[in-house]
């Protein structure tokens, strides 16, 4: 598993992001639960996540409406398959608007860098 912490914050709101191989909704649940050892992403407000699996596209938005899509699509576009990516994200009491979908945005993008440099 590659997890990066506290890669954005804005507004009060930190997000981080996580991932690795992932073939199932089975395996991606394993994945979450073991994310979610960790207290501090027990207590997330998001875990929202996205995963293309051989059978097809399975995302959760985890509450964040629209953030699994954002996170698919860009699996898609890198043609990323098997392969989970969570977005996590701690509400700060301020509401972002759109600014939030920029940040999974920015959230997917670093996590891609980072395993494209063969970190995970």
């Amino acid at each position: 598993m590659l997890l990066l912490e506290n890669i954005i914050s804005d507004r009060g709101s930190k997000y981080a992001v996580a991932g690795g191989p992932c073939r199932s909704d089975k395996e991606a649940k394993k994945f979450l639960a073991q994310l979610k050892r960790r207290k501090k992403f027990a207590k997330a407000t998001h875990n929202s996540w996205g995963l293309l699996t051989d059978d097809g596209p399975i995302k959760n938005d985890d509450g964040e409406s629209g953030a699994g899509q954002v996170i698919l699509r860009m699996l898609e576009r890198e043609e990323l398959h098997n392969h989970i990516i969570v977005v996590s994200r701690w509400f700060g009491g301020k509401n972002l608007g759109g600014d939030r979908f920029r940040h999974v945005q920015t959230a997917v993008r670093i996590y891609l860098d980072e395993l494209a440099q063969g970190k995970a």
